[in-house]
């Protein structure tokens, strides 16, 4: 059994923690997949550049409304596919050539396989390879286990194939009919890529609206033009999954049936907590799988840290980072501890129109009892909308009433997950609505105008 001063579990965001400041330890990292974790791989990185080529079809698809005439000739999947993997398939092997180097990280150990804690601070590392298991021991540990793609049961034990997250943007075919299950950010952005590729896509969903955490003027209008754009299944449940490859029937609640050619099980995502026997660390768990962490990111045992989706109630990866970055400080420096900060944390959904968001809704204000000021400003009412010709985009600023204090901010439209940033800024800041408006120039006529008309129109 070998001892390490210091394990981290997981490639992800855990991989960054080790850097210069561990070099005199005996580290040790741990991964049961593929190196450089979710967003790496699965996540972010590639299904933005899959969004980005959608997006210059669909800027194509309607260039005739500036006067410009063009079509689509084609679309090449496999081309698009493998710009995005070959370059993010480099990275990953990268990153574990790197950690499996003595000589570029001569106190680092990898473990491939899948880790299990045996106690407080005892590991057992079965291989990936099949070839055995390791044990070990550390004196301190990071959980940066991640998250993995729901399956409901009616799914999982009907034997039909399907796709998730991890394994869509591979497909060696354009598919002619998806069949999107889920109704979050993933779904919202898979239909907006397959779409925009030329898939038909139909979306089946439990909830009512798409979107359905977002503040509810968002939800509401991105619901209705998900309508117009791909079949929408929802309020509804599936019962049953038939079919096999090639041909899949959703048996939906109420009677109907939907068909297709792929299934798209999106639907969410689960901390990988309830594989690592938490239990026998004495490690405790959130009724949704969540490690327990406090605010240093300290597990109740002694020693051991989580970060990232397996203890985050975000799951997001500039979160992540911004957890990793405090336990590596905590880790180097336990005399100065530092807290995360997760008072404002930002997210965006990359479909169309884009989506980002910051703070409360308006709904969270009025059940926390907030006198609240709302302002909701079209992009068509600014210059640069009305170069776009955008008739669907808006800024919803929500602001305290007397103070000007910003309580939160969702943007639909083009852009969104850029313009949005300025309000992330002064929220995090203290700058209260009027003095960002007014304190400072709002270059004409760019898009983030729109901001500024939205500060401005607040009602303080």
């Amino acid at each position: 059994m070998r001892h390490h001063d210091l394990v981290v579990i997981g490639t992800g965001s855990g991989n960054s923690i080790i850097d210069s400041r561990f070099d005199d330890l005996d580290v040790a990292i741990i991964e049961h997949g593929v190196f450089g974790g979710t967003c790496l791989n699965v996540g972010c990185i590639p299904t933005k550049m899959f969004v980005y080529a959608s997006d210059v079809a669909e800027a194509v698809r309607h260039a005739s409304r500036y006067g410009v005439d063009a079509s689509i000739d084609k679309v090449r999947w496999t081309d698009i596919r493998d710009r995005v993997f070959a370059r993010i398939d480099p990275i990953s092997e990268g990153g574990r050539e790197y950690r499996v180097d003595p000589e570029r990280t001569p106190n680092v150990t990898a473990y491939f396989g899948h880790a299990r804690f045996t106690g407080p601070k005892a590991l057992v590392v079965d291989r990936t390879d099949g070839t055995g298991s390791d044990e070990i021991t550390a004196d301190r540990i990071v959980i940066a286990a991640g998250s993995r793609p729901v399956v409901p049961p009616p799914v999982a034990e009907s034997g039909v194939p399907f796709e998730t997250s991890d394994t869509i943007m591979r497909l060696g075919s354009l598919p002619e009919r998806l069949l999107i299950l889920g109704g979050g950010f993933i779904a919202a952005e898979f239909a907006h890529v397959f779409s925009a590729l030329g898939t038909d896509v139909s979306v089946v969903a439990r909830s009512g609206q798409l979107l359905r955490h977002q503040d509810e003027l968002i939800a509401d209008q991105f619901t209705k033009l998900a309508r117009q754009r791909w079949e929408t299944h929802l309020g509804l449940d599936v019962e049953r999954v038939t079919g096999g490859d090639g041909e899949v029937h959703l048996h939906l609640s109420g009677g109907g049936t939907v068909h297709g050619d792929t299934l798209l099980v999106a639907t969410g995502r689960v901390p990988n907590s309830d594989r690592l026997d938490l239990d026998k660390a004495g490690i405790p768990v959130h009724d949704d799988g969540r490690i327990v962490v406090d605010a240093q990111q300290r597990t109740p045992v002694e020693g051991v840290f989580a970060l990232g989706d397996v203890s985050s109630p975000y799951q997001l990866k500039h979160v992540a980072n911004h957890e990793s970055k405090v336990v590596a400080h905590n880790l180097a420096h336990p005399d100065a501890p530092r807290q995360t900060d997760h008072r404002f944390v930002p997210s965006a959904v990359f479909t169309d129109p884009q989506i980002a968001a910051v703070g409360l809704t308006e709904a969270q204000c009025r059940q926390q009892g907030l006198d609240c000021t709302v302002k909701v400003q079209e992009y068509g009412h600014v210059a640069y909308g009305w170069a776009m010709e955008d008739l669907t985009g808006f800024c919803k600023v929500i602001a305290e009433r007397g103070t000007g204090r910003l309580l939160g901010a969702h943007i639909m439209g083009p852009q969104a997950s850029s313009i949005i940033q300025p309000l992330i800024q002064a929220m995090s800041f203290g700058l209260d609505a009027r003095t960002m408006a007014t304190g400072q120039y709002w270059i004409h006529p760019a898009l983030p105008e729109v901001v500024e008309n939205a500060l401005l129109g607040l009602e303080i």
